[in-house]
């Protein structure tokens, strides 16, 4: 497994980035545990979810089957650098009674707690922002993430969903107050949705974050899905959803051409592109882990990059791009 650091920070971190959304909604605990374990056992080593994952009447299941996961033992927790996130109402019915949602002092701290509690640890590594709050100012924010990490539970703050304005004012912000500020943004970004080359990433770099990109294949999108649409399900489901069918079939007919897996082609894209961390891979079993852990070992070569910028085009770097 290949390691690069977290942005600015100390921490080394596998390049492929272990998502949990599904554990507990599409995977149960056994099986969870199970790609855990695997996903180690291979040398990842960051581990993301939120505090909502498992959604509706189940919100924070997930955090708990990773708690679960720890408590075997085995130096589970010591290995891992742990990511999680906070902002959504923690309510089963979505009640958004003050304070129980977005970024206020109260609710980044009942947030944390929360999380603390559900996973079992006494710390979390990166603790990201879920979404903007535009209505909570960024020095309250910075003074309840402060007290936090003066108490040891929580080592390093990351955002998500943010614009590059908004990466830009947090920093900003924690620098005048002395606070260490963002060190990663977690966004969308794929072949299909390269929007965030836009501002974001540039945003990033500039402030020494790492971007650790989700949904890497755009819902299945990237995935083999014209391949697999016969067979129903996501990929089918996708399909019917999008009007990028013939760029679709184009980039598999390309990757076929190289004799190699759509899936594993988009998230050794990401492995290239200027200031990424590493792709987030969401599995629902550990052949899909697997699948994702062999983009590490891919080297695509010059012509096939071209070839992928012929596809799927990026929107050019601002202010360039807005030009006439």
């Amino acid at each position: 497994m290949e390691y690069t650091q977290l942005g600015r920070t100390g921490l080394k971190v596998s390049r492929i980035v272990l998502g949990t959304m599904n554990f507990g909604p599409r995977t149960e605990e056994a099986d969870s545990h199970e790609i855990m374990d695997a996903a180690l056992d291979a040398g990842v080593n960051f581990f993301d979810t939120a505090n909502v994952y498992g959604w509706g009447e189940n919100k924070g299941r997930t955090e708990k089957i990773i708690g679960s996961w720890f408590a075997k033992g085995g130096g589970r927790r010591e290995k891992v650098v742990l990511a999680t996130k906070g902002y959504g109402s923690m309510s089963p019915d979505g009640d958004n009674w003050p304070n129980r949602s977005r970024l206020s002092a109260l609710n980044i701290r009942r947030s944390v707690e929360g999380s603390l509690k559900r996973l079992g640890t006494d710390h979390i590594d990166l603790y990201q922002f879920h979404h903007v709050d535009r209505a909570t100012p960024w020095d309250e924010i910075w003074q309840a993430m402060d007290v936090l990490v003066q108490q040891g539970k929580v080592l390093y703050v990351g955002s998500s969903n943010h614009a590059g304005w908004h990466i830009a004012q947090a920093n900003e912000t924690a620098r005048r107050r002395g606070s260490y500020g963002l060190v990663s943004e977690q966004c969308l970004y794929n072949l299909v949705e390269r929007r965030a080359e836009m501002e974001v990433i540039p945003a990033a770099e500039a402030y020494g974050l790492g971007v650790i990109p989700w949904s890497p294949l755009q819902g299945g999108l990237l995935g083999g899905a014209i391949r697999r649409a016969a067979e129903g399900g996501r990929s089918a489901e996708a399909l019917a959803n999008t009007k990028m069918r013939q760029q679709i079939q184009a980039y598999e007919d390309l990757v076929d051409k190289h004799g190699l897996a759509p899936g594993e082609v988009a998230l050794a894209w990401l492995l290239t592109r200027p200031g990424v961390t590493g792709p987030i891979v969401g599995p629902r079993t550990v052949e899909q882990l697997k699948s994702g852990l062999r983009a590490v070992e891919l080297t695509l070569p010059e012509e096939l990059l071209a070839s992928l910028d012929e596809i799927f085009p990026g929107p050019g770097p601002a202010p360039e791009a807005f030009a006439w």
